[in-house]
C-alpha cells in the first residue's frame, strides 16, 4: 500500500507540474460527459511493456481492460499484484472517500491509476479511459503502441437511477439483442436494464407453477401493422411467440451484473394482463376464455383482484420472479387499467364494499398496497408507472371513477410517464422517490420529430417548479423502448441509437456541464462502435427531426 501512496503521489505532483488548466468542452470526447476534466500536457504510451496493477477487488475489472487493449493491439498486457507500482502502470487503487459510483482518473506520462470506492467505480473509470484509445476502426491493422492524454477526471453520476427499458411483451428480441442492448448500455454508465416482460400481448417469463403462461401466454397468432398505427385494420397473419426460460434469465442478469447493471423485471398487475387471462380464464374479472391480443392497445379485462386465488396467483409468480432477480425493486406496471370489468362485476363490487372502497381507483390503491406489503415481507421494494396513485389519466377514464382517499406505501418508487408534471411534483414532495421519464421527453418509439436528438438531450428529470429541498427525491430516469410497433431489430436499433447517449448523459451529467455542441462532436466516435457491432442507428440527417422515416 506505501509504494501505492508513493505512485499517486508522484503522478498528482507530475500532473500539477505540468500547469493543469480546465479542459474546453470539445478537447476530450468522452459520453456521458464527466463532471471535471483536468488536462495536463504530454501523454502517456501503452505498449507491451505496460501492466496492470490490481488486487483481488479490482481484478476483474482489470481484465477488462486488458482484453479493451487486446483488440487494438492484438497483445495481452500483464496483470501483476497491486505492489510494487511503477512507472509504465495502469493501476486500480481503492479511495473510501469516493462515492459509490465514483471514480478519479489520473494519466501523465508516467502511468494511469484509476482510483474508486467500488468496483463500480473503478469499471466506470474503465469506460471513460478506453474512449480515450483509438477506436478499431482508425486502427483496421492492429498497432502496437498507442498514446492517451495527460488528464485528470473527477466524476460521478447526477441520479442513482440510470435506466433502459425494453418492453419484449409486444415483440420478443431474444439473449442476444438484450446483451447487446446491455454491453452498450454498460459502455454509457447506465445501471438498470428495465425489462418489460409481461403485457397483454405476450407473457415472456418461464414461471414454473404456471406452465400455461408460456405454453399459452407466449403466442399469438398474427400482429396488428400498418402505417394507421393504432387505428389499423391490418394484420399479418403471422404468428409471433417467444419467452425466457429460467435458465435464460439467470443467464443475462449474470451478465448484466458484470457490467454493473441491476435488472429490475416488471410483472403488469392489475391491467395489461390479457395473456395471462388468455393462459388461465380464472384469473380474470369475466372469467370468460380470451385469446392472446392480436391488436396493440389497452384491453378491458383485467386481474380479478377480489378473488384470492387469483392473489395467489400473482404472489406465486413474484416469489418466482424474486428468486431469479436480485433487485431490491420489482416493477409491478400499474398503467392503463380500464375500470369496465370491475364496474360490471358483483364480487368485485361486494369485495369493495367490504372493505370501505368507494371507486375502482381506490380498489387499484388498495390492492397495490397489498402487492407493496408482499414484497416488502421479501425484503423487496414496489415501484409501478404513475396511475398506481390514483390519478385520472386517461380519455377513457371517468374522473368520478379514479378519485382515491387510499394513500399510497410510502416506500413505493413512482414511475412517472404521464400526466401534468405537477403530479410529480406532488409525489416528490410527499415524500415518494421518483423516477421521471415522461413520455413527451423519454420515449423511444416516439419519431425524431416528436423527441429529435436535441430534445432527449435537453430532458432534465428534476422538475422545474419542484423546491429543491426535495430534489433528492427524484432518483432519476429511464428510456423507454416500447415495442408495438417495432417488430425487427434494425427498428429498434434505429429508434434507440443514438438518442440512448443522449439518455445517459442526462443521467450521468450534471446540467451545468451538459454540452450539446460537445455531445455532437464526440458521436462520431459512439457511431464507429455502433457500426462495428452491428448497430442500425439513424443517421445525422434523421436525428434532429427532418424526416419522418423513423414513423
Amino acid at each position: 500500500m506505501k509504494h501505492q501512496k508513493n505512485f499517486l503521489l508522484i503522478l498528482v505532483t507530475t500532473l500539477a507540474l505540468f500547469g493543469c488548466h480546465m479542459l474546453r468542452a470539445q478537447t476530450v470526447d468522452i459520453v456521458p460527459r464527466p463532471q471535471e476534466i483536468l488536462i495536463g500536457e504530454g501523454s502517456f504510451m501503452v505498449d507491451e511493456q505496460v501492466q496492470i496493477a490490481a488486487s483481488a477487488k479490482s481484478r476483474e475489472t482489470a481484465v477488462i481492460l486488458q482484453n479493451y487493449i487486446a483488440e487494438i493491439t492484438g497483445y495481452q498486457v500483464d496483470i501483476v499484484e497491486a505492489t510494487g507500482l511503477g512507472s509504465n502502470i495502469i493501476g486500480f487503487e481503492l479511495d473510501e472517500e469516493l462515492a459509490e459510483e465514483a471514480y478519479r482518473l489520473v494519466i501523465t506520462d508516467k502511468g494511469v491509476l484509476i482510483l474508486a470506492a467500488s468496483a463500480a467505480g473503478w469499471f466506470y473509470g474503465v469506460q471513460s479511459l478506453v474512449q480515450l484509445f483509438p477506436d478499431r476502426t482508425d486502427v483496421p491493422e492492429r498497432v502496437s503502441t498507442f498514446r492517451i492524454p495527460a488528464l485528470t477526471i473527477n466524476d460521478a453520476p447526477r441520479f442513482s437511477w440510470r435506466a433502459f427499458m425494453l418492453d419484449e411483451g409486444r415483440f420478443f428480441k431474444g439473449a442476444e439483442q438484450v446483451k447487446l442492448l446491455l454491453d452498450e448500455m454498460a459502455h454509457l454508465k447506465m445501471n438498470v436494464f428495465h425489462w418489460h416482460l409481461v403485457d397483454d400481448q405476450g407473457w415472456r417469463i418461464e414461471i414454473k407453477k404456471y406452465p400455461l403462461l408460456t405454453e399459452i401466454g407466449s403466442k399469438r397468432k398474427s400482429s396488428q401493422v400498418g402505417p394507421l398505427k393504432w387505428e389499423s385494420p391490418i394484420q399479418s397473419a403471422e404468428p409471433h411467440e417467444g419467452f425466457y426460460t429460467q435458465e435464460q434469465i439467470k443467464e443475462i442478469v449474470a451478465y448484466a451484473q458484470k457490467r454493473h447493471i441491476t435488472v429490475v423485471p416488471e410483472i403488469e398487475m392489475p391491467g395489461h394482463s390479457s395473456a395471462a387471462i388468455a393462459a388461465y380464464p380464472w384469473l380474470g374479472t369475466a372469467k370468460k376464455e380470451i385469446e392472446v391480443p392480436i391488436r396493440f392497445g389497452v384491453s378491458e379485462d383485467v386481474y380479478d383482484v377480489s378473488d384470492p386465488k387469483v392473489i395467489e396467483f400473482l404472489t406465486d409468480v413474484l416469489d418466482e420472479v424474486i428468486e431469479l432477480f436480485p433487485s431490491e425493486v420489482i416493477h409491478i406496471g400499474g398503467d392503463e387499467v380500464k375500470y369496465t370489468h370491475w364496474n360490471s362485476s358483483i364480487s368485485v363490487q361486494e369485495y369493495m364494499q367490504e372493505n370501505g372502497l368507494v371507486t375502482p381507483a381506490e380498489l387499484q390503491v388498495f390492492f397495490t398496497n397489498g402487492i407493496s406489503q408482499y414484497l416488502q415481507r421479501k425484503d423487496r421494494r414496489m415501484m409501478g408507472w404513475n396511475e398506481i396513485m390514483g390519478h385520472q389519466l386517461h380519455d377513457y377514464q371517468d374522473a368520478a371513477k379514479t378519485k382515491s382517499d387510499q394513500k399510497l406505501a410510502e416506500s413505493t418508487v413512482v414511475h412517472f410517464w404521464k400526466g401534468d408534471l405537477e403530479l410529480a411534483t406532488q409525489a416528490a414532495e410527499s415524500g415518494f422517490e421518483i423516477v421521471n421519464s415522461i413520455h413527451s421527453s423519454t420515449y423511444l418509439d416516439y419519431s425524431y420529430t416528436s423527441i429529435p436528438l436535441s430534445k432527449a438531450y435537453a430532458f432534465d428529470p428534476v422538475p422545474e417548479n419542484l423546491d429543491p429541498r426535495y430534489n433528492d427525491n427524484i432518483i432519476g430516469t429511464g428510456c423507454q423502448m416500447w415495442g408495438e410497433w417495432i417488430p425487427t431489430d434494425g427498428q429498434m436499433h434505429f429508434l434507440a441509437f443514438p438518442r440512448i447517449a443522449a439518455y445517459a448523459e442526462v443521467g450521468w451529467t450534471e446540467v451545468e456541464n451538459k454540452d450539446f455542441d460537445a455531445f455532437k462532436t464526440a458521436l462520431p466516435r459512439l457511431q464507429q462502435r455502433w457500426s462495428r457491432k452491428g448497430i442500425y442507428y439513424a443517421p445525422d440527417s434523421v436525428v434532429e427531426g427532418e424526416s419522418t422515416a423513423s414513423e
